[in-house]
């Protein structure tokens, strides 16, 4: 929608498109990420959130020279003839005027960011040949953006295009993709299960084991650790007395 926006816009209407697009990006950052991360094993997903930052991180930083280079492009078609007909239309003669229409075009966007007419200090002695009214307008504050504004708007509308293109991509390989199953997780060992059921019973990982085949058969244990037979013959049976 900004593409649509004329140069000389309100400022509620600015605000209004940017909260819009804030609130589309995060409609669909957050399922996009959600889904990339249940793509993944559960023990992988640390890496997977490493690399996905990674390549989040050098967008942004690749984004802003796409971006100036696809606005000083679209900027570079229309500036000379804006610059050389603005010009003459102020009294400059054809010739100076050609000459100061090819401007480096990333020297005329810098200089609209910050403000600055270079008018003064690229026609020097032209001025003094113009009427008063007509010099004191072209090295003002007006003459200039007004001079670029279309070229501007054109540099603009490349990026903003390039933006609409990526995003088309990025939202029609998001829907390709399509529903994933979750991969499974690995089957718990049956040692960590018995130990994890132990601690929530109060019980030992022996309490809760059944009696193996080597121990099917054998006499139980008495309270002391010791066999019955061992008890049993520990002592005289009673009503017994040595002679």
């Amino acid at each position: 929608m900004l593409l649509f926006l004329p140069v000389d816009f309100s400022y509620w209407v600015f605000a209004l498109i940017i909260a819009l697009n804030g609130f589309g990006s995060g409609l669909f950052a957050s399922p996009n990420r959600a889904e990339m991360m249940n793509a993944v094993p559960a023990n992988q997903r640390g890496a997977a959130g490493g690399m996905i930052a990674t390549f989040m991180n050098t967008s942004f930083v690749l984004s802003i020279g796409v971006f100036f280079s696809l606005m000083v492009a679209g900027l570079s078609s229309q500036l000379p003839g804006a610059l050389s007909g603005g010009l003459v239309a102020q009294g400059i003669p054809a010739s100076a005027a050609l000459q100061i229409s090819h401007l480096p075009p990333i020297g005329v966007l810098f200089a609209a960011f910050l403000g600055y007419n270079p008018m003064q200090q690229l026609l020097g002695p032209l001025l003094g040949h113009l009427p008063a009214g007509h010099a004191a307008y072209v090295t003002g504050r007006q003459f200039f953006p007004h001079l670029i504004t279309e070229p501007f708007h054109n540099g603009l509308g490349v990026a903003f295009a390039f933006a609409i293109t990526a995003s088309v991509i990025a939202g029609i390989a998001s829907l390709l993709t399509g529903p994933r199953p979750r991969p499974e997780a690995a089957p718990e060992p049956l040692g960590a299960e018995l130990a994890a059921v132990a601690g929530d019973a109060g019980f030992e990982p022996s309490e809760i084991v059944g009696p193996g085949p080597e121990t099917e058969g054998a006499p139980e244990a008495r309270g002391n650790g010791q066999s019955p037979a061992v008890t049993k013959s520990a002592g005289p049976e009673p009503g017994r007395q040595r002679g």
